[in-house]
């Protein structure tokens, strides 16, 4: 369960060289992905506003580590992110300064002072991801950037059922992009599910962590069991077969958001995040 964003933030001063976890808040369409890109200095990342606000704040150089750095196009509810703090600073000056500073589409939402050996990234032990869905006539104009239109009925009933077969310990070959650099292809899928609330579809997975394009990859060839192109039992013979160019193409970024990070307990930070214009869906 989300905490209350009334909660106030601390306003007692926290020496230099404390670690902060911040959670970020961001719609990704004008982004070109979380991670900064140096070589190109004209091109808007996530990451980068975030640093250059808090760098205005610190008056000094401040660099960030994220849970997981999301694709151009994707959002997100419940980013942690960590730095070390270079100056004296209270968590509502990293919070009020720093989005003072930002964009309207990119918030700090939250602030906690953590342990010196916390990470936002190693220290997760798994991540939640939301996939939306208009499944309706005629699409959003209010969220056109914020969900995937799909104008043809979707059973979500019928997804759900066909992505059971990934849950457990699985090589998820067969949903890796070309691209991706990990030296494994083995994750662990906590939970699966899909819900509907009138004509939105959402997908719910949660992992210890996700290969790259994997959430999308699944969700595209989701949507063609939805559908009723594929058989129920499909995603678990792609996941049997391994091979990534039998599976459906890669369903589009904008539908795609980071909802959630589980810590340990004692750090006291929240694992997930409704999406704001959906909130608590249920299940059907």
């Amino acid at each position: 369960m989300a905490e209350s964003h009334l909660r106030p933030f601390s306003t007692d001063t926290l020496p230099q060289g404390q670690r902060i976890a911040i959670r970020v808040e961001y719609d990704g369409s004008a982004y070109s992905g979380w991670q900064s890109q140096p070589h190109l200095p004209h091109v808007r990342t996530v990451q980068s506003e975030v640093e250059n606000a808090l760098a205005t704040i610190a008056n000094a150089q401040i660099r960030i580590y994220c849970a997981g750095r999301t694709d151009t196009g994707v959002h997100a509810t419940a980013q942690w992110v960590h730095f070390d703090a270079p100056c004296a600073r209270s968590l509502k000056s990293w919070v009020f300064g720093g989005n003072a500073q930002l964009p309207a589409t990119i918030r700090i939402a939250d602030a906690r002072a953590v342990a010196e050996d916390f990470h936002a990234r190693h220290s997760a032990t798994a991540r939640q991801y939301d996939y939306l869905i208009a499944n309706a006539p005629v699409p959003s104009a209010l969220l056109a950037n914020r969900l995937l239109w799909v104008r043809q009925p979707l059973d979500h009933r019928r997804m759900r059922r066909s992505l059971l077969p990934l849950l457990g310990e699985q090589n998820f070959s067969a949903f890796r992009a070309a691209s991706c650099q990990s030296t494994t292809p083995m994750r662990f899928m906590e939970s699966v599910e899909t819900y509907r609330r009138g004509d939105i579809v959402q997908i719910r997975v949660v992992a210890n962590a996700f290969l790259h394009h994997m959430v999308r990859n699944i969700v595209g060839s989701c949507l063609q069991v939805g559908l009723g192109d594929k058989a129920e039992d499909w995603l678990g013979e792609l996941l049997t077969l391994g091979d990534r160019t039998r599976a459906a193409a890669t369903a589009p970024s904008h539908g795609l958001y980071l909802s959630g990070v589980r810590y340990p307990e004692d750090t006291g930070l929240s694992t997930s995040v409704e999406l704001p214009f959906f909130p608590s869906a249920t299940q059907e």
